[in-house]
């Protein structure tokens, strides 16, 4: 079974908003240089991404917007040690496969 269009372009445009560093999440937050010194913060990001979004049976993405922030935030937490994810994470969305 291939991905649906719709989860591809969640994924696509998740993705070019974190390589161009200019993430509405993140605004203010500096953290392309993470891709190259500490590239297992991204990782964990693209894994919380994966992990909490939803599709329907048809393969149409429910929750694109709220994926990217539980996403995001680690990387707000990761780079600001002052700001708390709330809802504070469950295992199930930081388990790495």
């Amino acid at each position: 079974m291939k991905l649906s269009n719709s989860f591809s372009g969640a994924l696509r445009t998740f993705s070019y908003f974190m390589a161009s560093g200019s993430h509405y999440n993140l605004e203010g937050i500096d953290y392309l240089s993470l891709y190259g010194d500490e590239p297992s913060a991204i990782e964990q990001v693209f894994a919380i991404y994966a992990n909490v979004i939803e599709m329907d049976e048809e393969g149409n993405v429910l929750n694109a917007r709220y994926a990217d922030i539980r996403a995001t935030d680690y990387l707000k937490q990761y780079c600001d040690p002052n700001f708390i994810v709330e809802p504070p994470y469950e295992d199930w969305e930081v388990a790495l496969y």
